[in-house]
């Protein structure tokens, strides 16, 4: 079985466009979930092989998404959704909204944190040295990720989906297109 694979059990994740930013941000959930299924293989795959060529380079694989598209994903997310969702609130509850998005914020914190400590084992086993993962830090990583996607998926996507105008949606778009340098913005923006 090879230790990269792009999906979860053989299945890709969901494409979306940039014209559809919270279906992007649930298909970029996906990718997460293989990127994490992907790192639990690694660590199976250490066990028997050490940091062989497999592993170091499934190691760089997952650095780069982590260290890239993961953290665009937050960024769009705190930087753009929230801020969007927030100002939107006439005739929601406030509170509740105000609730999620910081408690979502706080999970990025904690995610963010989880991998840096995560990123120096891979970085270790990337340059071929022996590496003794704790016994729960990457399930622990992994849970944490499963809960928050569960949650952003059962309650912040569908409220951004009611609340969001389309407009809104657009701009949110256009703001992750930019953040990941798919295209220029036109002059004067």
């Amino acid at each position: 079985m090879a230790l990269i694979t792009p999906t979860i059990a053989g299945q890709r994740a969901p494409a979306a466009s940039f014209e559809v930013p919270l279906e992007m941000l649930a298909a970029c959930h996906g990718r997460v979930q293989g990127q994490c299924a992907t790192l639990l293989r690694l660590v199976a795959h250490m066990g028997e092989h050490g940091s062989d060529l497999p592993a170091q380079e499934t190691a760089l694989s997952v650095m780069r998404y982590f260290d890239t598209a993961a953290q665009h994903h937050h960024q769009d997310e705190e930087i753009d959704l929230f801020p969007a969702l927030l100002e939107s609130m006439a005739g929601s509850d406030p509170v509740c909204l105000r609730e999620l998005t910081a408690s979502l914020t706080r999970d990025h914190v904690e995610l963010e944190g989880r991998w840096r400590s995560l990123r120096l084992r891979l970085d270790q086993v990337s340059s071929g040295d022996a590496v003794t993962w704790p016994k729960d830090e990457v399930p622990n990583f992994i849970g944490l990720y499963e809960r928050h996607i569960e949650r952003e998926e059962a309650e912040l996507l569908p409220m951004a989906q009611r609340l969001l105008s389309d407009f809104e949606l657009e701009r949110i778009g256009l703001a992750m297109r930019t953040r990941r340098g798919a295209f220029e913005p036109p002059l004067g923006s």
